[in-house]
């Protein structure tokens, strides 16, 4: 009995492993061949297996990789055996939009499920309704009857701004100006403003001319969240990454959400009125309102999305201006003309400067702050997206950062040309960019959940720039200038130096 018991155990064994060899060539080949999206252009080995997808993501190469796939097999790619994303316009109404007669398409748990005892924030709801309340409850505080009685707010933090890169310049006294890392000071100001914006108190950014501890943590963060999603297709992996977590890292974890835990408690605690974001929620309240657990995951994270998605367009934007002086020259000379004084710079007046507006939505279109739009999921019955039926279930994305550099929608694609946002480049048929698809460009996201904080956003982006170039002249530092195109992205755009020079301003006939 114990002979044939010890004859079948390396048998037993063999079998296992061949199984276990041999399954994953099988699920292979069925990947490829026999999947129902089989039919649907992309490289053999991403279609077979999700492992290429991990590996670019983990390399932060992924937005890059997948343009040149798609430059080669078309607006609609395989990227993994169930998973499809897409690079033409149309995909934004038919993915995000409430369309008669279908279901929505939610997000993928995959990407957006809120961590294991974790409270739901308006990021992590998947479900309609609790996102829809709790978008309710804020949406008061941006929008653009709010935006004008936080205008002062916006003000005293670019002046702040422009104070402390003047004493830069004083400090070096010297003609030649003062060699400068633009992109933390991007970040200063608007972590400061949302800070002041959200919790009634600013992180002191630009007061103390670094990061506060809560924003370095963050931004040192960032690559780790790339492992915590790659994990996530492999629950297996996830569960042994999870166990692996240190109890340093998690009392860290928990040290920095309590921070804003103990902002939101002060903010609570005020007895004066002011015209901030917080003043609109209806905190506490289940209903109607946010739950106060809600409120604190739900800040912490738009203390994230409205600041560091701001300054990573201001960036890139100056960085192209930098290093294409004639359209610095022109964007400075509107400003400069315009304003005969600082204080006469206004939101309401900068709605209406044609180079500046056309110069952001360029940098919106090259420098997209998301450049690759995580996944909705096709709903259980399936559905259709730019014409082609899906199975229910099946993750789909867009590819912004592909689409807004595509040839076949965009003249000079890859060029920074603000002139293609022109009122007249889209009512002249003589303009080379005529035919140019601007409709791709949504960097807000379009539909129900869309960015609430667009118009905040926009607030900042025209006022700091315009400030800037009012008060200071700003040069490339040669053979320092930074490639956009070369940037990784791990979830959100890995930051290198944007290495500017900035001098005292010059007269207005010298440009």
């Amino acid at each position: 009995m114990s002979t044939d018991a010890e004859s079948n155990s390396p048998r037993l064994l063999n079998t296992t492993l061949l199984v276990l060899s041999v399954y994953p060539i099988l699920r292979c080949i069925y990947n490829v061949y026999f999947h129902p999206l089989k039919n649907i252009p992309g490289p053999y080995s991403w279609s077979a297996s999700r492992l290429p997808f991990v590996y670019s993501l983990l390399r932060g190469t992924i937005v890059h990789d997948i343009e040149k796939l798609h430059r080669k097999y078309g607006p609609v790619l395989r990227i993994a055996p169930n998973e499809l994303t897409f690079a033409q316009p149309e995909a934004w109404s038919d993915i995000f939009q409430l369309r008669p007669g279908h279901q929505q398409f939610l997000k993928d748990p995959v990407w957006w499920k809120r961590q294991p005892g974790h409270p739901e924030s308006l990021i992590s709801a998947i479900d309609i309704d609790p996102h829809a309340r709790m978008r309710k409850a804020l949406a008061p505080g941006f929008t653009p009857r709010a935006l004008r009685g936080q205008e002062p707010i916006l003000h005293r933090y670019v002046n702040l701004l422009v104070e402390r890169l003047s004493e830069l310049i004083t400090e070096n006294q010297g003609t030649r100006g003062v060699e400068i890392d633009i992109g933390p000071w991007f970040n200063f100001i608007t972590f400061d403003i949302f800070g002041d914006l959200g919790f009634g108190e600013s992180f002191d950014c630009l007061r103390h001319s670094r990061y506060h501890p809560w924003i370095a943590l963050l931004f040192n963060s960032v690559k780790a969240a790339s492992f915590v999603a790659a994990a996530r297709f492999y629950p297996w992996v996830e569960f042994i990454l999870m166990k692996c977590i240190p109890p340093s890292l998690r009392k860290m974890q928990q040290a920095h959400y309590q921070q804003i835990v103990d902002k939101v408690q002060r903010r609570l605690n005020y007895e004066l009125e002011r015209p901030d974001i917080m003043s609109y929620v209806a905190v506490g309240d289940e209903v109607d309102g946010l739950s106060i657990d809600e409120t604190n995951v739900t800040f912490m994270v738009l203390t994230t999305a409205g600041s560091e998605t701001t300054a990573t367009v201001l960036g890139g934007t100056l960085n192209y201006l930098v290093s294409h002086r004639g359209k610095l020259d022109i964007l400075t000379q509107e400003i400069r003309s315009r304003f005969q004084r600082d204080e006469d710079i206004t939101l309401d007046a900068l709605r209406n400067l044609p180079y500046l507006n056309a110069t952001i939505n360029e940098g919106l279109r090259l420098c997209p702050p998301i450049p690759w739009v995580l996944p909705r999921q096709v709903p259980p019955s399936g559905d259709t997206v730019c014409g082609k039926w899906l199975p229910g279930g099946t993750p789909v994305s867009i590819q912004a950062y592909t689409m807004n550099r595509d040839p076949s929608l965009f003249h000079d694609s890859t060029s920074f040309l603000p002139e293609r946002w022109l009122p007249e480049a889209s009512t002249d048929n003589k303009s080379p960019f005529f035919n140019d698809q601007r409709q791709a460009i949504q960097p807000f996201s379009v539909g129900p959940r869309s960015c609430m904080g667009q118009h905040l956003a926009w607030a900042e982006m025209r006022l700091i720039l315009s400030k800037l170039l009012w008060n200071l002249d700003f040069e490339a530092v040669e053979g320092k200038t930074l490639k956009w195109e070369e940037l990784r992205t791990f979830l959100l755009v890995e930051k290198k130096p944007i290495q500017v020079r900035i001098k005292t301003r010059s007269a207005l006939g010298s440009l």
